[in-house]
Order: structure tokens, then C-alpha cells, then sequence
């Protein structure tokens, strides 16, 4: 039988990854769905089928054109990122819900096409200050690289409303709480939040 599907998106530094590692790890009945993509793997600690699924360019191609995907996008020129439906049916199958940790467009385009049977939260933080101060402390960004994910960030943070809920990620703490509390409401009790509720 075919489950429910979990959805998290936000933009860079607002801790959607920590907080669906934390579900996951906590969680026996979710199951993560793995992205395929055209990067290559990052040092020797990515793992093909476990990370991403690593796909050529032709192969990823190939599968669109099969229509293979439920969402996919051209990231940068050459980069594609995309979601297979056959992932999708494998966490299913093993009797588990899926939760998903990917960006804000990908994220409209999976609850556009599963409709109730998906729950899509967008987690923020509250406001560019501390986002910025997150992403610096990373010590990844350049002063470049930190400009233009702040821009990305203005752009994607206008598509919030069109997510289910928007989960602002204050304190670690009572985020992990209040994504628990989602998880349930909408898992146990098929509880779908007016569009938009900000918790």
C-alpha cells in the first residue's frame, strides 16, 4: 500500500537537513528519499544509493524523457537534481512513509503532485541576521558565495505561502519539537494544516 509523504524545503542555513536527520533517526516508520544527480561524488564518503544516486548527464536525460521523475531541475548548467518515482515506491514498499529533504521548487512540484497524501513544510529561520550569522559560521562561504545565497534566499522565501506550514526554526530545540508534532498530527491523525500556518 502506498504511504504519505513528509516534505521539507528551505532555503541554505535554515536547518532543514538537521531537523529531517533528527526525524529520521527518531522515527522507525520514515524513510528518506535519496535525490539522483549529475555531480560528481564529494571525497571518498558519498556512496552511490545512499547519498544521491550519481547519474550522467545522458542517463539523467534519458529519464526524464522516460518520465521516470516526479520532479527534476537544471540547478546550474549541466547540474541536474531530481527525485525518481521508482525511490519513491521503494521506501513505500518497505512500509515506511517518505520524508524528503529537498529545495523550495522541488519541494512545490512533489505537493503539487501528490496532493493530501503529502504534508510540505518550509522552514525558515527569523530573520536574515541570524541566517547569515549560520551560514558564516559554516566557514564554507566566501563573501561572493555569502551574496549569492542570500539573493537565492529572497527569492525562494517568497514561495513560502505556498507550503502547507512554515516552520521557523528559532531554537533547534523547539523545532525538532513542533516537526515532530507535524509529523504526527499528519501521519496519525491525517491532519493537513490550513495553507500556510506558522508555527
Amino acid at each position: 500500500m502506498d504511504g504519505k509523504l513528509v516534505i521539507f524545503s528551505a532555503p541554505s542555513g535554515s536547518g532543514k537537513t538537521t531537523i529531517v536527520r533528527h526525524l529520521l533517526a527518531t522515527n522507525p516508520n520514515l524513510g528518506f528519499s535519496i535525490s539522483a544527480c549529475t555531480r560528481d561524488r564529494r571525497g571518498r564518503t558519498e556512496e552511490n544509493g545512499k547519498d544521491y544516486y550519481f547519474l550522467t548527464p545522458e542517463d539523467f536525460k534519458y529519464r526524464i524523457d522516460n518520465d521516470e521523475f516526479v520532479e527534476w531541475e537544471e540547478v546550474y548548467t549541466g547540474a541536474f537534481y531530481g527525485t525518481l518515482k521508482s525511490e519513491i515506491q521503494r521506501v513505500w514498499n518497505s512500509g515506511k512513509h517518505v520524508v524528503f529533504d529537498v529545495d523550495v521548487m522541488g519541494g512545490l512540484k512533489l505537493k503539487k503532485y501528490y496532493g493530501d497524501a503529502a504534508l510540505a513544510i518550509f522552514v525558515k529561520v527569523p530573520d536574515e541576521e541570524t541566517l547569515r550569522q549560520r551560514l558564516t559560521a559554516r566557514g564554507t562561504e566566501t563573501e561572493e558565495s555569502l551574496s549569492k545565497r542570500l539573493f537565492k534566499v529572497h527569492f525562494e522565501m517568497s514561495f513560502q505561502d505556498q507550503f502547507d506550514v512554515v516552520l521557523v526554526n528559532d531554537t533547534l530545540e523547539d523545532a525538532l519539537k513542533k516537526a515532530q508534532k507535524l509529523v504526527d498530527d499528519f501521519l496519525l491523525k491525517n491532519e493537513i494544516p490550513a495553507k500556510a500556518t506558522v508555527v
